[in-house]
This record gives structure tokens, sequence and C-alpha cells, in this order.
């Protein structure tokens, strides 16, 4: 299986998983009025997951956008780009090219990081908020991607010439 059609399907299931949990997710917020994201209980249940099932990936998600984060810098130092957030707020010109190789570099563990994300939710919770998964997950990723991306690029740039290598990509 050739890995456009895995990451297809991953990206399938996603969306299979986040649309069954939805209509759930929905009767629950017309029953309760309750619009869980940003409330104290969405807050006290991310503690939870922090030493429920799958607490794990509080470490290995980042620790893996961290990786891929500074392999991006590195290669942003090398082409003598700008530090990615640095460049992503003041480099208009550039935003949408930043925007998309950020995208290309997590959009795989981000997928990953919101199904890993509606599982923890049913072993701890039993139900399945999506917003929460949505938010959650790819937050798990982006966040040390990007300070990975822009502090890797500047220690890169301050530390000299970046000799290219053909087997670093």
């Amino acid at each position: 299986m050739s890995s456009v059609s895995r990451t297809s399907i991953l990206y399938a299931l996603v969306i299979a998983v986040l649309l069954v949990a939805l209509p759930g997710a929905i009767r629950k917020l017309i029953q309760t009025g309750d619009p869980y994201l940003f409330t104290e209980r969405f807050f006290h249940d991310i503690l939870a997951r922090l030493s429920g099932p799958g607490r794990l990936r509080f470490v290995v998600q980042p620790t893996v956008a961290i990786i891929l984060g500074v392999g991006s810098g590195i290669r942003d130092a090398r082409a003598e780009a700008p530090p990615f957030l640095w460049a992503l707020a003041f480099h208009g010109t550039r935003r949408r090219e930043l925007f998309r190789s950020a995208v290309v570099s997590i959009r795989d563990l981000v997928a990953i990081a919101i199904l890993l994300d509606v599982i923890s939710q049913l072993l701890i919770f039993r139900e399945v908020r999506p917003g929460a998964a949505l938010l959650v997950g790819p937050l798990l990723i982006t966040l040390p991607y990007v300070l990975a991306r822009s502090l890797s690029n500047r220690i890169a740039r301050r530390r000299g010439p970046i000799a290219s290598s053909a087997h670093i990509s």
C-alpha cells in the first residue's frame, strides 16, 4: 500500500470518527447547555488526560513535533529564510508558502493526535467531545513544532554558515 493511500485512509478515519461523535456532542450540548470547550470541566478533563490512559502521548507527540520542527528550522536557515514565527508575522509575501510547508510537515502527526485524543476521551470519559479532540490534539503538535522551527533556525543562523549535506533533508 502506498503512503498516499495510507495517508488518505488516515484522514478518512479521522473525519469519520469525528462525524460519528458529532451528533452525540450536539445532543449533549442541547440537553445540558454546556459548550464544554474552555469551561472549568474542560480544563479539569485536560488534567485527567495527563494521568489516564494515553498519557505517554503528552510526551511522545510533542517530542516528534520538536524533531520535525528542528529539521524544518535547519532547512529554513540553510535557505537563509527568517525564523518561522517572525516570517509568519512580518513577511506577508511568504506567509502562504510557510504555512503550507508547516502543514505538509505535520499533517499526518496532527491527524494521529486527533485520533489519539478521541481514543483517550473514550477510555477516560466514556464519551467523545469532537471540539476538544480538534483543539487538544493539534495543539500538542503545532505549538512545539512552531517553537522548535523558529528557535532552531535562529540557533543555526547564529552558529554561522550551514553546510549542505546530501543525506540530511
